[in-house]
């Protein structure tokens, strides 16, 4: 009980921190969200790796890099990167699932071609699903299926189309959670795509 009180205290101490992943890692923490020893062995290459992400450089590197389509999707929404502070270093390493979670989010985003609505929310999230991540993100997934279509109804056909399309990219991509994507920016977003076993993203005209 005491220590639930303690990660309550952190919780609020960082909510308006500067870094976005302190609160993404404490609010993770005091959730208790788990992974399997499998998913948790998948996980070592990134255990404690969270370099921080400057959108405003990333944003200056060749059109078609990784990193440049990362930087315009993350200001074209008004959203920042997820940095750790110094002081929760060993938080983050005690949960790498949570770290490399919230990091990664907005990633997958942009591989998997699913936008910020509640369509794309979903799409991302059946993808994690379907990789197997967590028994939370399961949860989460059927909250998700009953809520979305209420808050946003005009969605329906979309949210269930990219349910669908969010499962079958989860079954047949490579693990991607475990995947070090901040040494990739500079390679082209299509090849990072194939290497991860994604298929390219198809725009309409």
């Amino acid at each position: 009980m005491f220590q639930k009180f303690q990660q309550i205290q952190m919780l609020l101490t960082y909510k308006d921190s500067d870094n976005l992943g302190d609160f993404a890692i404490l609010k993770s923490e005091l959730s208790g969200a788990k992974v399997s020893p499998e998913v948790a062995s998948k996980l070592q290459a990134v255990v404690g790796y969270h370099p921080p992400i400057d959108l405003e450089k990333l944003s200056q590197y060749s059109p078609g890099s990784f990193g440049r389509e990362y930087a315009e999707h993350m200001q074209a929404n008004h959203l920042q990167s997820f940095n750790i502070s110094p002081e929760l270093e060993e938080v983050a390493r005690q949960n790498t699932f949570a770290l490399r979670y919230a990091v990664t989010h907005d990633i997958f985003h942009v591989l998997l071609g699913f936008d910020t609505s509640y369509a794309g929310e979903i799409g991302v999230l059946a993808f994690a699903v379907e990789q197997n991540y967590s028994k939370s993100l399961k949860i989460g997934l059927w909250i998700a299926q009953l809520l979305y279509p209420i808050l946003a109804p005009e969605q329906i056909q979309a949210i269930l189309t990219n349910l669908h399309k969010g499962r079958e990219l989860g079954k047949n991509a490579d693990f991607l959670l475990g995947y070090r994507f901040e040494e990739h920016w500079l390679d082209s977003i299509a090849e990072v795509r194939k290497c991860l076993g994604l298929p390219p993203i198809v725009t309409s005209a």
